[in-house]
């Protein structure tokens, strides 16, 4: 669709094009000129769209406090799930999890051996020298935010104490990697170097991605690559990221029982931390965590 430099932006901000997105394209068009691959506009958001993506993470990060000030050795996953659920309903919002493309439950809790993914049950009980990733997601007045945290229950051995440090580790490389006009692919970089420099693996099968207007958009993120390939980075982007680090080998299983839940095929530890990044002109903003 073309433009004119005095109509209406594209992006919904009420300004006039010259004075809103005209360079912006301009640069991206140069960049597609050469070969990159640029973001539709579809998933660039405008300041209004920003804020309310904010106001969805700030019930978000309330839940994942919440969760953190709960969580303990003999709980139920069960009794996180419904203590989420209820915390998430007396704010006006609503689980993004819950019933999406099926699934049951509020949140994903996976534990161990659990890549990702892992179903809330009364018959999971929580045992000293557990680690646990607790996964939550939020709808706010149409807005979508998500994170996750990893949680140590009692004392847990120090392999499973350096696993956790370390995938949090990845997570800050990967948000440090992220530059406005940078690429997809720097992000992965940075995430692969740090955990293969520990003797561990990333998981190819899942990766983070676009959020805020829909609950998964464009770009998926992967957490393994090449530096300077891959998607445009540009600002007005919000995506996770989410990397998911084992002890052992990288490849997984997804149990035929519940057709959700991944696990690590050797057995090994898994971690995963997410934050929401919002990619701005001058760097990023960590809006839920």
């Amino acid at each position: 669709m073309d433009i004119g430099r005095n109509d209406k932006c594209w992006c919904g901000s009420e300004l006039k094009y010259k004075k809103c997105h005209m360079e912006f394209d301009e640069r991206l068009q140069e960049l597609k000129n050469q070969g990159h691959i640029i973001p539709p506009r579809e998933i660039i958001k405008n300041k209004e769209q920003i804020e309310g993506i904010r106001r969805s993470a700030k019930i978000n990060n309330a839940i994942l406090d919440l969760v953190s000030s709960n969580i303990k050795e003999g709980m139920s996953t069960e009794e996180l799930d419904k203590l989420v659920y209820d915390y998430t309903i007396s704010q006006g919002a609503i689980p993004a999890d819950l019933n999406y493309y099926g699934y049951p439950k509020s949140i994903c809790t996976s534990i161990n051996d659990e890549v990702c993914h892992g179903i809330p049950s009364e018959d999971i009980i929580l045992k000293n020298g557990d680690i646990i990733n607790v996964d939550v997601s939020t709808i706010f007045e149409g807005y979508f935010s998500d994170a996750s945290r990893m949680f140590k229950i009692g004392e847990v051995s120090e392999n499973a104490e350096k696993l956790v440090r370390v995938c949090k580790e990845c997570l800050e490389k990967g948000i440090e990697a992220v530059k406005p006009w940078g690429f997809l692919g720097d992000i992965g970089a940075a995430i692969q170097d740090h955990a293969e420099k520990n003797g561990y693996s990333v998981v190819r099968d899942f990766g983070g991605h676009g959020v805020g207007i829909k609950f998964q958009e464009e770009p998926f993120v992967p957490h393994y690559g090449k530096k300077g390939t891959g998607m445009v980075l540009v600002p007005g982007m919000v995506i996770t990221i989410e990397p998911m680090i084992n002890e052992g080998d990288y490849r997984l299983y997804v149990d035929p029982k519940n057709e959700w839940t991944a696990h690590t095929k050797d057995g090994s530890l898994s971690a995963q931390w997410e934050h929401t990044i919002l990619i701005t002109e001058d760097g990023t903003e960590i809006i839920s965590k």
